[in-house]
């Protein structure tokens, strides 16, 4: 057999995500490119590694035992080049993160200095809904998730990074009646949800059933970034983050609808298993944070969002 390193991470990535599309997205290589790697490292073995049913990739019994060896050589060579790092007195290692999707509007600047000052430190980071986020942690997959509401029933640590408020919202064109009822007002609006799983979903919820109000107009939409489009084209509004529409409410793209009750207000974390032992990495990460978090917030965040009030 005489297959390579590039080879064995495409692979692995495939198998990751279920397709070659978004394998290829992630490795920001070409689909045909992932494709011909794919058929070359399958023409290796005499039984198949994957199979296309109805135009969807599954990955056969074999084949998941070979991304399985994949990645612990994967692993095994990254650990080499990390330990040669750590010979040139470098911090290196792999550092991993999932965020819930509205995390991505806040998680990059908390990263950016100190990845730029830890170049021998690799990062992945994974923007997902909480649930998915939640599933990584439990089965360490991660260092560490980023979420707003703390899961129930899981012994862990938590550091808090920044105030998360949220807001209903609609686009340029919404104007509310002098005098009508703001239970009414809720309660007739179409309403833009986040997908079952969501923490924002989860916390607009809350909020609705507290309020008890009878929403009868709803749509689901499976991203932020998609809720944010379909507010701003007018199809509904939404119960949205702050921090992630800035600049659509800067250029008058957006606007906040006052409602009693509003803003909601939770605390992006950053959390771990307690009983964890984090890598050099992470923990270096988190003393980094500990340091470093007011000046993070006073030049990237306190400005913009005192602008708003």
């Amino acid at each position: 057999m005489n297959y390579t390193l590039s080879q064995l991470r495409i692979y692995l990535k495939i198998t990751q995500r279920s397709s070659i599309t978004k394998a290829a997205e992630d490795l920001h290589l070409t689909q045909p490119a992932v494709s011909i790697q794919l058929k070359n490292f399958q023409k290796q073995f005499n039984y198949p590694l994957t199979e296309i049913i109805n135009k969807k990739l599954y990955v056969t019994d074999f084949g998941k035992e070979i991304a399985i060896a994949a990645e612990n050589i994967i692993n095994e060579i990254d650990n080499i080049n990390y330990r040669l790092e750590s010979y040139k007195n470098q911090l290196a290692g792999h550092l991993k993160i999932s965020i819930v999707s509205t995390g991505q509007y806040i998680m990059p600047y908390f990263l950016a200095e100190f990845m730029k000052k830890n170049f021998a430190v690799d990062l992945t980071m994974d923007v997902t809904n909480k649930s998915k986020v939640i599933k990584s942690l439990e089965q360490n997959e991660i260092d560490f998730a980023l979420v707003s509401i703390l899961p129930e029933n899981l012994s862990l640590n938590k550091f808090d990074l920044l105030e998360n408020e949220l807001y209903l919202v609609g686009n340029k064109e919404m104007k509310l009646k002098k005098g009508v009822e703001q239970k009414k007002v809720l309660e007739e609006l179409p309403l833009i949800l986040r997908e079952q799983g969501s923490g924002t979903r989860q916390t607009m919820e809350r909020f609705l059933n507290k309020q008890k109000f009878m929403i009868r107009k709803k749509m689901e939409l499976t991203t932020n970034e998609a809720v944010k489009q379909a507010v701003m084209a007018g199809l509904g509004y939404s119960i949205m983050p702050l921090i992630g529409i800035r600049n659509e409410i800067d250029a008058g793209l957006i606007k906040i609808i006052p409602i009693n009750g509003l803003p909601i207000k939770t605390i992006w974390r950053l959390i771990w298993l307690k009983e964890k032992k984090l890598s050099p990495v992470a923990d270096a990460f988190l003393k980094y944070l500990y340091q470093e978090k007011d000046n993070i917030i006073k030049n990237n965040f306190q400005h913009s969002l005192k602008q708003k009030h």
